[in-house]
């Protein structure tokens, strides 16, 4: 593993009440990029919003799909979504939009759909960024390899709040998000329950994880996110990453867009 800096969260002022988080804008220093960014368990496209905004500021094209029964699209939420769902959702994306060249981010449960993408699709691969991310090898269930306590709970939620269908949102709180933090409420109003099954479903891969494509790690480390020190510690033993570290909570993309979005300007 290669290691490189790190970015301090550097206290961008965000707008009052419960409102999506503002970046700042920078002129690009390099020629325009393409940019997928998928989102995490409960999350949506919306997330993205304002690193979505402060990279197109740059010039670089920027895309935010949302995953099948998340956002959106969470009218088609049923207990046959799997982690094969996810992935196809993103392989549709590449295709109808026939996109190349890609630095493809996925943001925490995001790492698993962007790592059956390259899977797939190397050649329309640029980079991938796992952004404090979830990372399975060929076989693993996210439940498999998730800290027993944390999986007995989730499944016990899905009993008991989710139909049998979808765990529950958490509280922002379990996102390192400050519950009186500016934007907590904007992301409250739009987590939505999550498929149960794309925990239970494994991943397969039929090549490498990563498929020979660059691979970048990204830490958010205040705090860090407890289980996924498993998830660090392989990713530390590896040949081949990049490592960076941003000094934010989880969901960097709501609390440090502005570091976010330029950490992500100056990948590949």
């Amino acid at each position: 593993m290669t290691r490189s800096h790190s970015v301090r969260n550097a206290g961008l002022a965000l707008p009052p009440g419960p409102e999506a988080p503002s970046a700042v804008a920078r002129m690009p220093t390099d020629g325009a990029k393409t940019y997928v960014l998928v989102h995490g368990a409960w999350h949506g496209g919306w997330c993205w919003r304002p690193v979505a905004e402060a990279l197109r500021a740059q010039g670089h094209r920027v895309l935010t799909p949302t995953q099948t029964g998340l956002g959106e699209r969470r009218h088609l939420l049923t207990r046959d979504i799997t982690l094969d769902v996810f992935i196809a959702d993103l392989v549709n994306v590449f295709e109808m939009d026939e996109l190349q060249d890609v630095i493809l981010v996925g943001h925490s449960f995001g790492g698993l759909a962007i790592s059956g993408l390259a899977d797939r699709m190397p050649d329309r691969v640029r980079h991938l960024v796992y952004l404090d991310s979830v990372i399975l090898e060929s076989g693993q269930s996210p439940f498999s390899v998730l800290p027993p306590d944390l999986v007995a709970a989730r499944r016990r939620l899905v009993a008991e709040k989710g139909n049998g269908v979808a765990i529950p949102v958490p509280p922002v709180s379990d996102f390192g998000i400050p519950d009186d933090h500016a934007s907590a409420a904007w992301v409250r109003r739009h987590l939505t329950p999550h498929p149960v099954n794309t925990y239970e479903s494994a991943l397969t891969l039929t090549n490498p994880l990563g498929n020979g494509r660059p691979r970048t790690y990204i830490h958010c480390t205040a705090p860090a996110y407890a289980a996924l020190e498993r998830v660090r510690q392989w990713v530390k033993q590896q040949q081949g990453w990049q490592w960076r570290e941003i000094a934010t909570c989880h969901d960097a993309m709501v609390t440090a867009p502005g570091d976010l979005a330029q950490m992500l300007a100056n990948i590949g």
